[in-house]
């Protein structure tokens, strides 16, 4: 891949986390920047809110909690959705991934807005 390629990539993968990404060596992180960051994320047809529900809504149908998290701060940080639209998001999936699946996505959403009402008042 070109360093354009590698660059669209960090920059994508820096705005979908919520943070500034570093470049990393290897092959795995390789594929996953110049593919997936660089290619899939960037592709038109999708606003980076769509992409992040879908996000979600996977997220919470297979239990991830951490990346949900992840997620969750990300969309926050970046204005995409408020905190009431991620509580109805987790109400929602609720209904459609089941209740244990939807209770773990709800509980991530109330610790991250709690996390970041914290580091606010700090």
């Amino acid at each position: 891949m070109t360093d354009e390629t590698r660059q669209r990539g960090l920059d994508m993968m820096s705005k979908v986390y919520g943070w500034d990404m570093p470049d990393r060596p290897g092959e795995f992180f390789r594929y996953t920047l110049d593919h997936l960051f660089a290619d899939i994320w960037t592709r038109p047809g999708l606003e980076m809110r769509d992409r992040r529900l879908m996000l979600l809504g996977l997220l919470a149908a297979q239990g991830i909690e951490d990346l949900a998290e992840v997620q969750v701060t990300a969309a926050l940080k970046n204005g995409e959705l408020t905190e009431d639209q991620l509580r109805e998001i987790a109400v929602f999936l609720t209904h459609y991934v089941g209740w244990p699946l939807g209770t773990k996505l709800y509980m991530t959403v109330e610790k991250v807005i709690a996390r970041r009402k914290k580091e606010a008042k700090e």
